[in-house]
């Protein structure tokens, strides 16, 4: 059946056409070639001329190499999106492989640019930037020149370049394809990793005791590998690290994301120190409803006694979704309905496909993909609501163009967490049942935990792992101690872990695939938190500047884009007002019983 008529019950796949045909497709095929010519051309044209050229031909320059960028990067979308659809299947891999490669080989050609952009005075760029064709890439330029301190010289940047497909890309490859092709007995039946995670939210005890033992073993059959994977790459980035002067293993990170390392220094240890304040007086709440003293961990995210609640049919989600993006924008919703209309979602749970959730924002020309596991959970929509506001917020960026419309993880974060809001608050106010407001009330809770505390506990642990690897390589046993020590801090004294629990560091792919990048899911939530306060007491126009902030994409810091609503992440009181969103919900809780 064609995507584009399927049945609205039916959970989609995305058809990736508009990207390209196929994997042996001619258009795929002659653009790689023409990219190839494309690129040559340009390194023999401005190779060692830019600080010779106009403010004019600089512009030209950089809107040469934006289109070579932007072609590059559509060969990417489509292969990394194949891929993600079965990571399993060989034939599969050995195409993104190949692409990898080729489209690596391709861009070695323009390594040289953004060094000789920094190479450029101060004074001399000024006067180049009064021309208005290189003015325009002013936020791009200026994001370049940030690295300035930490760029190695060009023949040293071609090299590192050339061997990233058989340096770290391979072992994100391997830890793919090893989790994809994983297979955990349960209840006489082979399962994907996925699949049995999503049995650890069962209402049947049982069930998820089974599941969490299940997965632990499998875990801890692999650690050895995954241990391997984990302090080879840490091992790669303190190398990196060391040649280009990074003061820590999370400065980089920090750089790329446009935000001060004192500035993620504050948030995290606002979290920490809101522990007990948060995930500990949940959890031993929660542990009180269950009738425990304390709860295994494998009921952490269970539902609630009596909670009640069903599994949700996909139109029934995507109408939940799209009324709470309506109510506070039309605009907005009119955005998101065009995933639902189009094929841009694959929602589809499958043996080979990559787990978890994402959204890809391909290049502007064309238009992001979501990547689901749908499932019926509350959660499963929670998460739909989160993946459509990275859609939403990477179609409204793509208008600055392929080299301005990034955004910084910080940042990135704002639209899913937003949506997510818009979703819970709307569910809540709806729902006048005292019991199923406590079941509504206790999720958003969980999610927000999970966000917050959750991802502040993994980063501590990258921290943690990444600064004791500099000393030597870590034993399994070693990086299994840090995650314990790490997980009892933020858990608290309501959640007991068992032996096996110790193993589950080794399935998180952030670690493997974005070092450092959890922190921007607890950045979101708290910066969201903070910003739904301001909207429900906004006059009206708050719509508009929140869509115009997304707009922006790359092209402001954090400061300028928070500044139109009162906000500076960079005050310690930001985080605290925050937490404190999270904290009443937990009180209200608390007074329901």
């Amino acid at each position: 059946m064609d995507a584009r008529r399927r049945n609205k019950t039916q959970l989609p796949h995305w058809d990736l056409t508009d990207l390209y045909p196929g994997r042996n497709s001619a258009a795929l095929k002659n653009d790689l070639a023409r990219v190839k010519s494309h690129s040559v051309a340009f390194h023999k044209k401005y190779f060692g001329k830019l600080s010779k050229l106009s403010g004019v031909a600089f512009g030209g320059a950089v809107r040469s190499y934006e289109r070579i960028d932007e072609a590059l990067s559509r060969i990417m979308s489509y292969a990394q999106l194949v891929h993600a659809a079965d990571v399993a299947d060989p034939e599969v891999g050995r195409f993104y492989q190949t692409t990898q490669e080729v489209v690596n080989d391709i861009a070695r050609h323009l390594v040289f640019f953004t060094l000789e952009i920094n190479q450029i005075s101060d004074a001399v760029l000024k006067k180049k930037l009064k021309a208005p064709a290189l003015a325009y890439y002013d936020p791009w330029i200026r994001d370049i020149r940030k690295f300035r301190p930490h760029e190695l010289n060009e023949e040293m940047e071609r090299l590192l370049h050339d061997k990233r497909v058989a340096g770290r890309s391979a072992w994100n490859r391997l830890f793919d394809e090893t989790m994809a092709r994983m297979r955990i007995d349960l209840d006489g039946k082979k399962q994907t990793a996925e699949e049995v995670l999503h049995r650890m939210s069962d209402r049947d005890g049982d069930k998820r005791k089974k599941a969490a033992k299940a997965l632990g073993k499998k875990f801890s059959e692999n650690v050895h590998l995954f241990g391997l994977i984990t302090n080879t790459l840490a091992k790669d980035k303190e190398i990196d690290d060391r040649w280009r002067n990074y003061a820590r293993p999370q400065s980089s990170r920090n750089l790329a994301n446009h935000v001060e390392d004192e500035v993620v220094d504050a948030l995290s240890a606002a979290v920490r120190q809101s522990y007990p304040d948060l995930s500990h007086r949940y959890y031993s709440l929660k542990a009180r409803w269950f009738g425990k003293r304390k709860l295994d961990y494998w009921d952490r995210n269970a539902p609630l006694p009596n909670g009640g609640g069903k599994d949700i049919p996909w139109d029934e989600a995507q109408s939940l979704v799209l009324d709470a993006y309506d109510q506070f924008s039309p605009d907005l919703a009119k955005i998101g309905r065009q995933f639902f209309e189009n094929p841009w979602i694959d929602a589809v749970p499958s043996p080979g496909k990559a787990g978890g959730a994402f959204a890809h924002p391909t290049v502007p020309s064309v238009h992001p993909y979501l990547l689901l596991n749908y499932m019926g959970r509350p959660r499963d929509v929670m998460t739909l609501a989160h993946e459509l506001g990275h859609g939403c917020h990477q179609v409204l960026a793509a208008s600055q163009g392929h080299l301005k419309c990034d955004t910084p993880l910080t940042l990135a974060e704002t639209a899913s967490v937003f949506g997510e809001m818009l979703t819970f608050r709307s569910l809540l106010r709806r729902e006048k049942n005292v019991a199923r407001r406590k079941v509504l009330l206790a999720g958003k809770v969980e999610d927000m935990l999970n966000t917050v505390v959750r991802q502040v506990a993994f980063y501590d642990f990258e921290c943690r792992v990444h600064t004791e690897r500099r000393s030597g390589e870590l034993s399994a046993d070693r990086i299994c101690d840090i995650w314990t020590d790490v997980q009892e801090e933020s858990l608290g004294p309501g959640i007991r872990l068992h032996d096996e629990y110790k193993f589950f560091w080794t399935y998180i792919p952030h670690f493997i695939h974005s070092p450092f990048y959890v922190y921007a899911y607890a950045f979101g939530d708290c910066l969201v938190n903070s910003l739904y306060a301001i909207y429900e007491n906004a006059a009206t126009g708050f719509a508009q500047r929140y869509l115009e902030m997304l707009s922006a994409g790359g092209t402001l810091h954090h400061k300028e884009l928070l500044a139109p609503f009162g906000l500076d992440a960079s005050d310690p009181k930001f985080w605290t007002r925050g937490l404190g969103v999270v904290s009443g919900l937990i009180d209200e809780l608390e007074e329901i019983g």
